[in-house]
């Protein structure tokens, strides 16, 4: 949504695709779990009384929206990019067949993973650490608005102090809002590394991929 409180930012799409493109051209197989919190917060809603099933299910449909825009943005540049969703719908885009998206990454195209596990109460942080491990995935990049993990919401607190490395087990103590519990615990299980970083710094997602210390490493 870029410096909007609410939508689809064409700009800050655009320079998501540019920072995707610049890795898929390194070589480096590229699934992208997108969200849906700045079209509708299933969460949220459920807070104010709506029935969380069905807030959760209108946020997985918010995701297939976000995953249709990067995919025009992306193809604008050149980059051939196949969305596979959760929920199947199949007029706008292909459900989600594990061995299906692992060819479409072979074959060099960018693959986006929308409407979450297609289940409530599952985030798509979880979702993230599903299809990584689904697909055989070296590493998460979580990008996001801050420059990695801090000990306290660096927003509020401006004495919160940034972590270069933390463990599963310490983000799951200190309640860090790093990705839900579920998610965190799926990737220590089956010893994935997180790294989390700015989305909104150009370049960053490249500089990542390269091995430069950028944001927070969470692993065992």
């Amino acid at each position: 949504m870029g410096e909007q409180s609410f939508g689809i930012e064409p700009g800050a799409a655009t320079q998501i695709a540019r920072e995707i493109g610049e890795i898929q051209q390194l070589g480096v197989q590229i699934g992208i779990v997108i969200g849906g919190g700045n079209l509708f917060r299933g969460l949220a809603a459920s807070a104010r009384g709506m029935d969380r099933a069905t807030a959760d299910s209108m946020g997985m449909l918010a995701t297939v929206i976000n995953a249709l825009a990067l995919q025009d943005a992306l193809e604008q540049i050149g980059v051939v990019t196949r969305i596979a969703t959760a929920i199947e719908m199949r007029a706008v885009a292909e459900p989600f067949i594990r061995r299906r998206a692992v060819r479409h990454l072979e074959k060099g195209r960018v693959v986006v993973l929308a409407a979450g596990t297609g289940n409530p109460y599952f985030t798509t942080d979880t979702a993230a650490a599903l299809r990584a491990m689904e697909m055989r995935a070296e590493v998460i990049l979580k990008g996001t608005k801050v420059d990695g993990v801090y000990s306290a919401d660096p927003m509020i607190d401006k004495t919160a102090t940034r972590y270069d490395t933390i463990s599963y087990l310490e983000v799951l103590e200190k309640r860090l809002k790093v990705m839900d519990a579920t998610a965190i615990s799926l990737c220590m299980d089956n010893k994935l590394p997180i790294i989390v970083f700015s989305l909104r710094q150009p370049g960053n997602l490249r500089r990542v991929i390269m091995g430069e210390p950028v944001g927070t490493t969470v692993r065992g």
